[in-house]
């Protein structure tokens, strides 16, 4: 199974990379944020515990997260793997992760983040605010204070990853294609087996 944390600040094409590797692979989208949308909107007790604390402006305790995590994990067995996003932000949590897959028998394969120097993420995220309405991408001062919050957290789960030799670091600039080709070549020297589109393996492959 194929297991890849994918970071990148606001504006570094992570969404966009996403779902090309989600295509090539086989992938599952986690994206932490929706799945606690998710749980909310259909009620389940996770969700209920998570809207009771979001209500009374306090944070999602990890192990919450977790289980929301885990029960994805469980419905979807049959999957390539998954794709993190934006998960974990801390320490704890990558040890969290790495605790909870050890019990599905897997891991995670590797975590790739996307650099972009600040500059063009500030460019990028201005553009974009032109149509996407939404007000943090219209304001300088808090794209780059997003950029700033986005370096100090990940700095430390890159750290994590790197002794595992998972981390890479990965261009964000230029053209989406070649990009893209990097990303593969990374992952696909994560795997035993050659992985084409679709999630079908020459071999099967267990992380």
């Amino acid at each position: 199974m194929l297991n890849i944390v994918l970071f990148g600040p606001p504006g570094a094409g992570k969404g966009t990379q996403s779902q090309n590797l989600i295509k090539r692979y086989g992938l599952v989208h986690l994206s932490t944020g929706d799945l606690l949308r998710s749980q909310i909107s259909q009620g389940t007790e996770l969700g209920l515990t998570a809207k009771k604390l979001m209500d009374a402006g306090e944070l999602v305790p990890d192990a919450v997260v977790i289980g929301m995590i885990e029960t994805q994990l469980a419905s979807n067995r049959t999957a390539g793997g998954f794709i993190f996003d934006g998960f974990p932000r801390t320490i704890p949590q990558a040890v969290a992760l790495d605790e909870l897959m050890q019990r599905y028998d897997t891991g995670i394969s590797c975590m790739i983040a996307l650099e972009v120097t600040e500059d063009e993420l500030v460019k990028r995220l201005l553009e974009r605010g032109k149509t996407s309405g939404r007000p943090d991408d219209q304001n300088e001062e808090l794209i780059r204070r997003r950029v700033v919050e986005y370096n100090t957290k990940t700095a430390q789960v890159a750290s994590y990853y790197a002794e595992q030799d998972k981390f890479h670091a990965v261009n964000g600039i230029g053209a989406i294609d070649g990009i893209f080709q990097q990303l593969c070549h990374l992952i696909d020297s994560h795997q035993p087996a050659t992985v084409v589109d679709g999630g079908q393996a020459a071999d099967e492959v267990k992380a």
